[in-house]
């Protein structure tokens, strides 16, 4: 399982910059081992100061390199950037402001911080990383982790994915890994595949219902000794140095997936090297909903079972934003107050999908629908294996207080943060009430 990579997604606190930082370790054919840091920056996340018609942000990167063996000091390196625009949209952009940097270092194994600031709020935050780049001898290879790049329908240039969610909007995934080896003329195998797990996707049963159970798909999140083979190919490298190798695939649909591939020199005895690339497929604008099907789905929540199929029924995109639209109107009943509602409803399910997304959207999951319903705990708990979201100071009150447990799965490798709400029935009337309060746009007054 260690050399299996999920990427490295958005550590996200509200009012925070908001980003996501990867690293690469390769050999370059001149200059040697060399570290590749790439770090995402959504602009939407920074404060943004007014000078004259314009709008200007300021971050700061600020990047930390220990090398684990102690045997080099490499210091650290910072950036800044400046993001100035007419644009008052900025603040609510998903748009990505990229920082590259790249640095040679002897072969070892690598502690990577990164730390972006805004420099106008002054607010930080910090992402670890490692990275492991070998040196080899003569008729030794070893294969680097492997890289992720998506590309949308009509595009031609690839963008990273250092994540483990990946939008459906991709069109095309391509995985791109190094077989770093002295020159060598004794065959190398490749065999690599692009499997898919049984997994939980789907939307969450009522609080007031019974609990799932240990042996559903929606208790284990994702059963791994279930796995379908989508493709597989083989490659058979000769006369070959440090090479970069790349696979091209179609994405596919809303699920969890695993790109491996193994590495076996003639002559070993079967001791072959493994690595990994999970990711998981989501909604065309993941994190943010702007579609019309986005701004749908999460109405579940505040619908009747058969009221919410019967709206996800229409298949047209205008008839559908239209019976979006009737819906809060007819509930709330002032077009002002129900503005604020939607905005309100939909930033939660967008923090939602950033705070606690892992095999699914964020929203889909018991803890996104508790965030959803009644918003921010007034205070929490963290035992072992076990959550307590209490939305009254009177702890004991059994009405306002959530338990989440952890499943006991036997994987002890398992990779997400997997949390299943406690159902019970006495939670129907606090339900009911919550939904009142969104329905009414009392929810504006009231959070519980």
């Amino acid at each position: 399982m260690d050399n299996i990579q999920r990427g490295i997604d958005y550590n996200y606190k509200s009012g925070y910059p908001e980003f996501r930082s990867s690293a690469f370790g390769f050999v370059d054919e001149k200059e040697g081992p060399v570290i590749d840091i790439n770090t995402d920056i959504v602009k939407g996340s920074l404060v943004y100061s007014r000078k004259g018609d314009s709008l200007s942000g300021e971050v700061a990167l600020d990047i930390q390199i220990t090398d684990l063996s102690g045997e080099q000091n490499i210091g650290s390196k910072r950036i800044t950037r400046q993001i100035v625009t007419a644009d008052k949209s900025i603040t609510n952009s998903r748009e990505i402001e990229h920082i590259s940097y790249q640095l040679q270092v002897a072969p070892g194994e690598y502690e990577i911080l990164v730390t972006v600031q805004d420099l106008n709020s002054d607010q930080k935050l910090t992402q670890t990383s490692n990275v492991y780049i070998p040196g080899t001898t003569e008729s030794d290879y070893t294969l680097s982790e492997i890289q992720l790049f998506g590309k949308e329908k009509g595009e031609k240039q690839w963008t990273q994915l250092s994540g483990y969610h990946v939008s459906n909007a991709m069109d095309s995934l391509r995985f791109v890994f190094q077989v770093i080896s002295p020159q060598s003329d004794v065959p190398l195998t490749l065999d690599a595949r692009l499997i898919s797990f049984a997994s939980d996707t789907g939307l969450p049963r009522a609080i007031t219902r019974n609990n799932y159970s240990s042996s559903s798909i929606e208790y284990k999140g994702i059963d791994f000794d279930q796995e379908t083979e989508l493709q597989s190919n083989r490659r058979i490298l000769t006369d070959y140095s440090s090479v970069f190798v790349e696979y091209k695939f179609a994405n596919q649909n809303r699920g969890n997936y695993r790109f491996e591939v193994t590495a076996l020199k003639e002559g070993d005895d079967g001791e072959e090297i493994f690595k990994g690339r999970s990711y998981g497929i989501k909604s065309e604008n993941f994190p943010a909903v702007k579609s019309v099907q986005e701004l749908a789905r999460p109405l579940y929540y505040l619908m009747g079972r058969g009221d919410h199929e019967e709206l996800m029924a229409i298949s047209d995109t205008d008839s559908l934003k239209q019976a979006i639209d009737r819906f809060w109107l007819k509930n709330v009943g002032n077009k002002q107050e129900a503005q604020q509602v939607i905005q309100q409803y939909y930033t939660r399910v967008e923090e939602a999908n950033k705070r606690f997304s892992n095999f699914k959207e964020g929203w889909k999951t018991d803890r996104g629908m508790i965030y959803i319903l009644f918003g921010e705990p007034f205070h929490t708990r963290d035992r072992l294996k076990q959550l307590i979201w209490y939305y009254s100071y009177n702890t004991e009150d059994p009405r306002y207080r959530f338990f989440f447990e952890q499943p006991k799965l036997n994987n002890q490798f398992f990779p997400f943060d997997h949390y299943i709400l406690n159902r019970n029935n006495n939670y129907h009337n606090i339900v009911y009430t919550q939904r009142g309060l969104w329905l009414s746009g009392r929810i504006l007054e009231r959070q519980i």
